[in-house]
């Protein structure tokens, strides 16, 4: 395939080629194709409008060569044109990128993340290789793929870790939730990695009681806190299981942090998602004076190691800003570590809503309002105010059942927080929006607050 995409297309290092992919063989095939030829990846969501797409994929050059899969389109290139005589390519595996992902947007515009071929690798290899690895993939496992590959989580902690342990993987192009039980009893899958909100589903179903998970052994966590509520749920539904939450960001690793194994997986903290990757540093600061702090003391984590990002595309100011001069990697998250040398985190630094001076974490309001029977879904975020520079408003997704108020939530949360943490207003939705990583997209809220005032 790379052969392939070197004589037909021209692909050479330095060039990038967009995967606009659902999950598949072919977008596997595709990337480690472009990996070989030391040109770079960048995904995209196949569901963005060609608005999008045009955003993340030509503004900066002309598109030369479309390729389709299946039964291909008219003025495409069939996917399985794409065969040559194997050639080898020269790559700096220090410098060249081998990965584009975008963040997010969960704070602000979507960047590039330019991740080089060390950086990948060494990432990979920090979680999944020795005697102690952080991720205990196995050669005998069956790990399942429902979340989207174009997001990195997936990309990198599912399909290369994956393959690294010489696992096999199946496959999912969508989530179903009966679908994804039909394929653990067929395939005998062992490893479950899922978001907060396919957690959720596993939950609130009954279907687990008919068809079992009895081969799943591990389920992995990320993209965003998984509160304890839902940890002990889960453990309570799937008792053979043991539930490990990762931790990381595109940026930095992708898995900066996660739950740390040893020959085999072992139960866990509720809350916690585990310790420093090998070969990486962690320290937490004070998000105002930058000075260390001592453990159990809430800052921002930042990290530092080959495994981070070599900064952002044509944005050397945000690159500026996130890397600092010493090499750490300013995440923006706040967290802390215990005595154990396990990190809990708190919330985004720059979601957290100042109240009079006060810091209100967002996730802690959203854990105990999506505890509550009546509410399906919650996100928290802040609302200017005059006299109290921010305060705390929720939107809410009811669930079925009897009618729930707006004082009655109020009330609900109000008798378990400090007075500055009480939520001022509710407003009723349908849904929460969010990213496929299952994050809050916590901007697009911001915004009908906007449209309201």
């Amino acid at each position: 395939m790379a052969a392939g995409m070197r004589a037909s297309l021209g692909v050479r290092p330095g060039g990038t080629v967009m995967l606009l992919l659902p999950n598949s063989i072919e977008f596997a095939v595709a990337f480690l194709a472009c990996s070989r030829l030391g040109a770079a990846t960048t995904m995209a969501n196949p569901l963005h409008t060609p608005a999008e797409i045009t955003k993340q994929g030509a503004i900066q050059q002309s598109l030369n060569h479309i390729v389709a899969t299946g039964d291909g389109a008219e003025g495409c290139i069939p996917f399985s044109d794409l065969t040559a005589t194997q050639e080898s390519t020269a790559i700096d595996v220090a410098n060249d990128v081998v990965a584009l992902p975008y963040s997010s947007g969960t704070t602000g515009l979507p960047k590039g993340v330019m991740l080089s071929h060390i950086a990948l690798v060494t990432s990979v290899a920090q979680i999944v290789d020795g005697d102690n690895p952080n991720i205990h993939f196995r050669e005998d496992d069956v790990v399942l793929c429902v979340l989207p590959m174009f997001q990195v989580y997936s990309l990198h902690s599912i399909l290369l870790c994956g393959m690294r342990a010489g696992a096999a993987l199946v496959i999912m192009r969508r989530f179903d939730i009966v679908r994804v039980f039909e394929l653990v009893e067929r395939h005998g899958i062992t490893i479950v990695p899922l978001v907060v909100p396919i957690a959720v589903e596993i939950a609130n179903t009954d279907a687990i009681d008919r068809n079992g998970l009895s081969s799943v052994r591990m389920i992995i966590s990320g993209a965003t806190p998984m509160d304890k509520e839902l940890q002990d749920i889960l453990r309570a539904k799937l008792p053979r299981a043991v539930l490990s939450q990762g931790y990381g960001m595109t940026e930095a690793g992708v898995l900066s942090m996660c739950m740390a194994f040893a020959k085999e997986p072992s139960p866990a903290k509720s809350g916690a998602c585990g310790t420093v990757v090998r070969n990486a540093e962690l320290k937490i600061i004070d998000p105002e004076t930058g000075l260390s702090l001592q453990r159990n003391q809430p800052g921002e984590i930042c990290i530092r190691g080959k495994q981070i990002m070599k900064g952002y595309l044509n944005n050397p100011e945000a690159t500026a800003k996130t890397i600092d001069a010493e090499g750490w990697q300013h995440t923006g998250d706040i967290g802390y570590v215990d005595d154990n040398d396990e990190i809990f985190i708190v919330d985004r630094l720059k979601e957290l809503i100042k109240y009079k001076g006060f810091q209100v974490a967002p996730a802690e309001l959203e854990a105990m309002l999506i505890a509550h029977p009546g509410i399906a879904d919650a996100a928290v975020v802040p609302m200017k105010d005059d006299s109290c520079g921010k305060i705390p408003v929720a939107f809410v997704v009811t669930s079925d059942g009897p009618e729930i108020t707006e004082d009655a939530i109020k009330q609900y949360v109000a008798k378990q927080v400090v007075y500055y943490r009480r939520l001022h207003k509710i407003f009723f939705v349908d849904t929460i929006p969010k990213a496929p990583s299952g994050k809050i997209l916590r901007k697009d809220l911001r915004a009908k607050l906007a449209a309201c005032s």
